[in-house]
């Protein structure tokens, strides 16, 4: 029975065996298939198309080599500089006919990423590139895109809706009370609001301070740069009695933005396509409104940026988390080891950190810290690049810097940290359930998420935290040449727009990536037209290009995202889904992440409408179990 039974495990170790080898076979042969398209000098005259379904990061997310296969979920996102550099190039690329903006489901961004992107558009109009946007409906960032076009189309059955920045914030007070749970909530700073939904059931009148003085800075930058690129647009009406605007065209939409000179065509995808294919070319054999067309993806590999140089480019981007992390979240440790194997392998002049990030742990942030002190220990110039967001873990990451370059609609500042802990023993005794035990010491169990935090705990915490705002104050006074009091008073948890960040001292200069890489050469005494920048990043490995080139296929198979409607109505409810999502998001991260926090959680609602996967599955999941 003995010989049977080791008999049966040898055939079974051989046949999974063979089933190893015949799926790495066949992934190996699908990603070699997939891998045979049209190498750069294949790509011909044409419409470059950037066809927007996802929002414009600094560092798009990974995509598991799965996901396609297991039918997830994936939400396409576009790398701010790969969007950047294809208009640039597009500019004096005699292939390019004209640069087709696609917005319908456009996943926004950040305000200063936006403008990023909105001044390469004007580059290339101003150079008489035609640049042609498209969208059934227009919201706030496809707008400030679309702005910069020679011509705006717009579906006739569509419309525009400016809601500007703010809305609502979720407050879990009077749940927290209901459940009995009990959030102890250490913080410094009257401005730190992130705490507050566990606090309180409404905004506090500093966090309302605050809010009214960033988003109106940021509504602001937002008119006066729509009205520079398209100053025949009509906007006071729209953004102060819209349903005055819409009723004067007896609810006409479409014939509302066109008389507002909002929008120059109404017209549907086909007649949009027909005018691309005057400039363009059209496609013989294809479908009505077909045109010639240069994909984003095949032109962004066409024109690859160098693999190596003297300025080394690392990126902070997405929230800050202790340990290791995947691209779009920073790592601390992932982070400090591309800083450290940088130093050691290349032959780094400087050091420029891109820095995209609300922030997050505390000690991630210091963990980043310290390797860019030592690049700067080694003598290499600091240069620091605030894209969307350099806020809390995202600014202490940035104090080692010569030099800030910032844009004046980056959100900044927010210097201030906590911690927060929930308890459950009064909604355990709700249900008869308590507990007790033998304590040697004051510290003994704590802190204890089912009998409660004691007062030394709490006490200890709380040192902890003013500690930690210290030496934040300290970091910063020392980096900024600025009074530790001064400090104080312009941190105290506060967000700042970057123009202002720039006026009480926390930025140096606006500028973009490309002039923080200049300015590093200049100070690393290199020829800044010659100089070249090289990115301490993760490298894809074959999955995450597998992932892609999946992805690839299906954007040629099928035009069409399941994601974001088109239609204005439902396109704004549709981004208050995705609002909900990451507010329930930011609930799980932050009862689950230990820690002292260095974290923004108001800075999100400004960025990119479309949340993570992750906590639109989690919204999903709740709405079904509660029959939504």
């Amino acid at each position: 029975m003995k010989l049977v039974r080791g008999a049966w495990r040898l055939l079974v170790g051989i046949k999974d065996a063979l089933v190893l080898v015949a799926m790495l076979l066949f992934f190996a042969a699908l990603f070699a298939a997939l891998n045979s398209r049209p190498t750069p000098a294949a790509i011909k005259d044409g419409a470059l198309v950037l066809d927007l379904d996802g929002p414009i990061v600094e560092q798009p997310e990974e995509v598991p080599p799965l996901a396609f296969v297991s039918g997830q979920e994936v939400g396409r996102q576009y790398r701010l500089r790969d969007v950047v550099r294809a208009i640039d190039k597009a500019r004096g690329d005699d292939r390019v006919k004209a640069i087709v903006l696609d917005l319908d489901r456009f996943g926004g961004a950040y305000p200063a990423l936006l403008g990023e992107v909105a001044d390469a558009l004007l580059r290339a109009r101003q150079a008489g590139k035609p640049v042609l946007a498209y969208a059934t409906a227009y919201t706030d960032g496809g707008y400030r895109l679309a702005a910069a076009a020679s011509e705006i189309w717009m579906d006739p059955m569509g419309g525009t809706l400016f809601a500007g920045p703010g809305g609502n914030r979720l407050y879990y007070k009077g749940l927290i009370d209901r459940l009995g749970v009990n959030t102890h909530v250490y913080r410094v700073g009257k401005f730190k609001s992130a705490v507050e939904p566990y606090t309180r059931a409404d905004e506090s009148p500093e966090s309302r301070e605050a809010s009214t003085a960033l988003y109106g800075n940021l509504f602001e930058q937002w008119k006066e740069a729509v009205a520079r690129a398209r100053p025949k647009a009509q906007l006071a009406g729209w953004l102060t009695a819209p349903e005055q605007v819409v009723r004067a065209t007896g609810g006409d939409m479409g014939q509302a933005n066109l008389r507002s000179g909002i929008v120059d065509k109404l017209g549907d995808r086909v007649a949009f396509g027909r005018r691309v294919a005057q400039l363009a070319g059209s496609e013989s054999g294809k479908p009505a409104g077909s045109f010639r067309e240069i994909k984003l993806a095949s032109y962004v590999d066409a024109n690859p940026v160098p693999t190596d140089g003297a300025i080394g480019v690392v990126t902070v981007a997405g929230e800050i988390v202790d340990g290791k992390a995947d691209p779009g979240t920073a790592g601390g440790d992932t982070i400090a080891k591309f800083i450290y194997d940088g130093l050691a392998q290349k032959q780094l002049k400087a050091l420029v950190v891109r820095v995209d990030s609300p922030g997050g742990s505390v000690l991630a942030s210091e963990r980043i810290r310290l390797a860019i002190m030592e690049a700067k220990r080694r003598g290499l110039p600091i240069v620091v690049s605030m894209g969307g967001l350099a806020a809390s873990g995202g600014y202490w990451v940035s104090t080692p810097a010569d030099v800030i370059f910032a844009e004046p609609s980056t959100i900044t500042g927010s210097i201030g940290i906590f911690g927060i802990i929930p308890t459950f023993e009064n909604t355990l005794a709700k249900i008869g359930v308590t507990s007790d035990g033998v304590k040697l010491t004051p510290l003994a169990g704590q802190p204890d998420v089912i009998g409660g935090t004691n007062a030394q705990t709490d006490a200890v915490i709380q040192a902890s935290i003013e500690h930690g705002y210290r030496q934040f104050l300290t970091r910063v006074s020392q980096s900024r040449r600025l009074p530790i009091a001064r400090v104080d008073e312009i941190g105290q948890g506060r967000v700042w727009a970057g123009g202002t960040a720039r006026q009480i001292g926390l930025v140096d200069r606006f500028g973009t990536l490309d002039d923080a890489v200049a300015e590093a050469a200049r100070r690393a005494k290199l020829d800044p037209a010659g100089a070249k920048a090289v990115y301490l990043e993760k490298k894809p490995g074959w999955a995450a290009q597998l992932a892609r080139q999946i992805s690839a296929r299906e954007d040629d198979e099928d035009d069409e995202d399941a994601g974001a409607p088109t239609d204005a109505l439902a396109r704004m409810a549709w981004e208050q889904r995705q609002t909900l999502a990451r507010a329930l998001g930011d609930v799980r991260r932050l009862v689950t992440g230990g820690g002292i926090q260095a974290r923004c959680l108001e800075c999100g609602g400004l960025g990119p409408t479309r949340a993570s996967g992750g906590d639109t599955r989690m919204f999903d999941a709740l709405l079904v179990r509660l029959g939504l």
